[in-house]
């Protein structure tokens, strides 16, 4: 019995305490599945966070073409106030966005931004006066929402991590942004400039396939078509990245210089683009003097026949080029320079002739003459007498004279050698007219006895 009395009895309190407690356990982890799950409790967060930009995001998935008549005004006014909140939402310095937004959002652009382009209104790009494009440009009904949706791209590229972006600004989408370069409008040309450009400086691992499918433009466009709108925000992009180039140059690079940038010389719409083509030109020769030969030599091989405005141009690079070229190369080159020069000075076209008298007045231009002084004086002095004698233009006379007097201080001695030997020419040439005319002569004799025996 004392046994008994000293087992323990079971507390009722207790069984029931641990009987309760273990139902509670249970029911906490039913609930504990359901809302602590690690997808849904992510789901959960995305959608009470971003929720107002998911369907911001959504709202402006809806395409306006701004030409259908059915489309409502009130409709495009909304879209574009969605726009305008998604911009401020992303300039807003807040945590990094998760995948769940990039995706929609990345979507919604290429909705906005990758379309057909509207037929050319014209065959080819080509601007009388490159200054005033704007006279020529179209522009486009959807600009109100295609800036918005520009800004809030570049806000994306700036702001996310090029590694997290990368899955979605693939490949595919660099060909698609590039292709947009061939609409019309300026003002998209602009900021597609500004996009690409960032998108070059910071996802590196794209560079590569980036500078091959803009190379890949400029030979269609030189080669095939001629027809391309934003040939000249290309180059201004080129531009930066040459700039950044070390030295000595890859190969790589400078097959791109021969290959693509010298033949783009050759185009009919050149003088649009010439400003940005000259700047990549000078960055190459600038970090390697020695190129300005292949240079020239190229410029020189795509010079125009018929195109005044062009040749004007195409002075104008040559004469920065002989700054930038190698001494050492001055020999090489001056012949060819100044022979080319001295065609533009015989031009009838006064603009022409006027512009290559104006080079005699850049010091390294005259510097590199003289360092051919015996070759290039004959060329020159030719040119010269032959303005003075025949060309229609006062002014272009009186620049001639002035480029005279000059010439023959540097070296009268060899200016009359070479109006002797002009001299001895038209004397030659004299001779040759008489003896053409006595042929003819005898021709015409022989004729007319022959016509008397029929």
């Amino acid at each position: 019995m004392g046994v008994l009395r000293n087992t323990p009895k079971a507390s009722p309190t207790k069984k029931s305490a641990t009987l309760q407690h273990l139902f509670d356990l249970e029911a906490n982890n039913s609930i504990g599945t359901k809302i602590y799950s690690p997808q849904r409790s992510k789901q959960s967060i995305i959608e009470s966070e971003y929720g107002e930009i998911l369907s911001i995001i959504s709202h402006c998935c809806s395409i306006f073409t701004f030409t259908d008549p059915l489309e409502s005004p009130s409709e495009q006014d909304v879209k574009r106030l969605k726009l305008f909140q998604l911009l401020s939402f992303m300039k807003k310095p807040k945590k990094p966005l998760p995948e769940e937004i990039i995706r929609p959002l990345v979507s919604m652009l290429s909705a906005n931004l990758f379309r057909p382009l509207p037929p050319s209104a014209k065959r080819i790009v080509v601007c009388e006066l490159p200054d005033d494009e704007d006279l020529v440009s179209t522009l486009s009904p959807a600009w109100p929402h295609l800036q918005v949706v520009y800004d809030i791209l570049l806000r994306l590229v700036l702001s996310i991590d090029p590694k997290v972006l990368r899955g979605y600004v693939d490949k595919r989408f660099l060909v698609n942004l590039l292709s947009l370069f061939q609409t019309e409008d300026r003002r998209e040309r602009e900021c597609l400039k500004n996009v690409y450009h960032r998108i070059y400086s910071k996802f590196t691992f794209y560079r590569a396939i980036m500078r091959k499918s803009m190379n890949d433009v400029f030979l269609y466009y030189v080669f095939e078509s001629e027809k391309h709108s934003g040939i000249g925000e290309l180059l201004e992009i080129w531009g930066s990245i040459i700039n950044g180039f070390t030295v000595p140059l890859k190969e790589e690079h400078k097959l791109f210089l021969m290959r693509v940038l010298i033949p783009l010389h050759k185009a009919k719409g050149m003088p649009v683009y010439h400003r940005q083509l000259a700047f990549c030109v000078n960055q190459f020769v600038q970090k390697e003097p020695m190129l300005g030969g292949t240079v020239v030599r190229g410029i020189l091989k795509y010079w125009p026949a018929t195109n005044c405005q062009k040749e004007v141009l195409l002075i104008d690079e040559l004469e920065e080029l002989v700054e930038n070229i190698d001494p050492d190369h001055y020999r090489k080159l001056a012949l060819l320079i100044c022979t080319q020069i001295s065609r533009c000075l015989n031009s009838s076209n006064s603009q022409v002739a006027e512009r290559a008298l104006y080079v005699w007045n850049n010091e390294q231009f005259v510097k590199m003459a003289s360092s051919m002084m015996e070759e290039v004086f004959p060329v020159v002095v030719e040119s010269v007498e032959k303005n003075l004698k025949w060309h229609w233009s006062k002014s272009v006379k009186q620049l001639t004279e002035n480029v005279k007097t000059m010439i023959e201080e540097m070296d009268p001695n060899l200016y009359d050698k070479c109006l002797e030997e002009i001299a001895h020419k038209e004397y030659l040439a004299g001779q040759e007219d008489i003896k053409r005319k006595e042929n003819w002569e005898r021709l015409e004799s022989a004729a007319a006895k022959n016509h008397q025996f029929f």
